[in-house]
């Protein structure tokens, strides 16, 4: 019996028609996208502002004799989740709106301040638990490490690898466009770490494949962080152009 190819399904991104404008090495993103990124940058001081409450919380804990570890613990995990949280949001809202990387302490501060809100969320707390005489040795094993742990989550979840900038979109931008003769559309996946400018490039259009998205470069970049473009379909479209000559 014949192993049909399950149909692959093809989802348009929302804006895709009206996609941020891209000038030369300049980048700005569109209306929606800022507005998005208020919003989600909103969210992400209110989470980072719970998660020093409860960092203060954790404090007057420590001062509490006899002092309540499993309150203590429960702070530094509640505290943990909102400087996390505040942290994958503020991300987010950056893809969708980039830094400039001409200001060079800007550009750090806005890719970076999940990290620094992580330092401001937990070594104060990480310094007065080991510094505390009201704890014995054990206590500041098992509080001290969590806490420890929980600066480490939270920081390493705070930095952001890959920064975004205006320059990257539209350097990148730049360079589907003079591929596909001015058209700003690529696809990709899921689960991919590519964009592509073909819908049946075999990376993406294979038997593990149930859905493709397509959109712009920006697009691709603010829902999923892929700022790669496909090696193979980058080779076709430069024969495909070749050949046109």
């Amino acid at each position: 019996m014949e192993d049909k190819k399950k149909p692959i399904k093809v989802t348009k991104v929302e804006g895709g028609d009206t996609p941020a404008a891209s000038t030369g090495a300049t980048f700005v993103a569109s209306d929606e996208s800022k507005s998005k990124a208020r919003t989600l940058r909103i969210l992400a001081i209110l989470s980072w502002i719970a998660a020093i409450g409860f960092e203060v919380g954790a404090i007057l804990v420590l001062k509490k004799v006899p002092i309540n570890t499993t309150w203590l613990i429960v702070m530094i995990v509640v505290d943990l989740i909102f400087a996390v949280v505040g942290s994958l949001l503020w991300k987010k809202s950056n893809r969708l709106d980039p830094a400039s990387e001409k200001d060079k302490t800007k550009f750090f501060i806005q890719n970076q301040l999940g990290a620094i809100m992580a330092v401001i969320a937990f070594l104060p707390l990480v310094i007065l638990i080991f510094t505390n005489k009201d704890l014995s040795g054990k206590q500041k094993g098992l509080v001290g490490t969590i806490a420890v742990v929980a600066l480490l989550i939270a920081g390493i979840t705070g930095v952001d690898f890959n920064p975004p900038s205006q320059e990257q979109y539209a350097e990148q931008t730049k360079e589907v466009e003079t591929l596909m003769d001015g058209v700003n559309h690529v696809y990709w996946t899921k689960s991919g770490k590519s964009y592509h400018l073909y819908q049946d490039c075999s990376y993406i259009n294979s038997a593990r494949t149930s859905e493709i998205f397509e959109g712009t470069v920006a697009q691709a970049r603010e829902l999923k962080n892929i700022s790669d473009l496909c090696d193979r379909c980058e080779n076709r479209r430069i024969k495909e152009k070749g050949g046109e000559e």
